[in-house]
């Protein structure tokens, strides 16, 4: 049975007393869920350390990660120091990191490569523009994104990859995808998982929906058969509209 997981991508917002005091809010909502029932918390990466204090409610994820192991790669931290850490995840892929600062396919390859090879879980982060959209290519422009990023892998080593779908013409605009189309997009994620590997791994493998996700939205979009949870931004932000959408898986 694959894991449901509500994550909350702080971006680069917080500091410590914001830090402490959320997840205190937050802490016994997490460790209330059931195991098949994860929370993880992707703060900036100056806040890791604290975080960990709370590791044994929730679990933390780096924002980012570079793939080699250490070396001249000044402002850049490692798979392999992220996991010293103490992290359990990182997220890779982000439509952030893709349009802000450029990361190719090659690159993005090289760091869910990294990850795995440092016991890290990836959340690996897809979806389409809205000119993809509306042109209908939202489902091509996706299955493209993961072929490139995450197919190359095993089927044991895909079974540690989280799949976010982030529309990005829903992310921090208030639009959300219709639980149809957010659940139609899963499906084809799945289906396409399946040809790969097989219908075993397919179910196996958690697939969030990300895209201003929030307190309103997260059970209907929740109760989908193919969205497992969700990845959370600025609802993350917010201790009672995430402990609402913790609530929700």
């Amino acid at each position: 049975m694959r894991k449901k997981i509500v994550a909350g991508n702080w971006k680069m917002n917080g500091n410590v007393s914001f830090l402490e005091n959320i997840l205190q809010e937050i802490s016994s909502t997490s460790k209330s869920l059931e195991n098949d029932k994860e929370v993880y918390i992707f703060p900036p990466a100056h806040l890791l350390l604290a975080a960990k204090t709370f590791k044994n409610r929730m679990k933390i994820g780096a924002q980012n990660g570079y793939f080699a192991d250490k070396g001249a790669f000044t402002g850049e931290i490692s798979m392999l120091q992220y996991k010293d850490l103490g992290c359990d995840a990182v997220l890779i892929g982000h439509s952030e990191r893709r349009a802000i600062f450029k990361e190719d396919k090659a690159l993005l390859k090289n760091k869910v490569d990294a990850a795995l090879s440092h016991g890290l879980k990836v959340f690996f982060c897809c979806g389409e523009q809205l000119e993809d959209r509306e042109s209908g290519q939202q489902e091509s422009i996706v299955l493209q994104q993961l072929q490139a990023g995450i197919f190359h892998l095993s089927a044991d080593d895909i079974k540690n990859i989280v799949i976010a779908y982030e529309p990005v013409w829903a992310i921090g605009t208030g639009k959300t995808a219709s639980k149809e189309d957010a659940q139609e997009m899963h499906a084809a994620i799945r289906k396409a998982i399946s040809e790969k590997y097989d219908a075993e791994t397919a179910q196996s493998v958690t697939i969030l929906y990300g895209g201003s996700c929030n307190a309103q939205n997260a059970q209907q979009l929740f109760a989908q058969p193919d969205i497992d949870g969700g990845l959370i931004g600025g609802a993350a932000l917010v201790a009672e509209d995430f402990k609402k959408i913790i609530a929700a898986i």
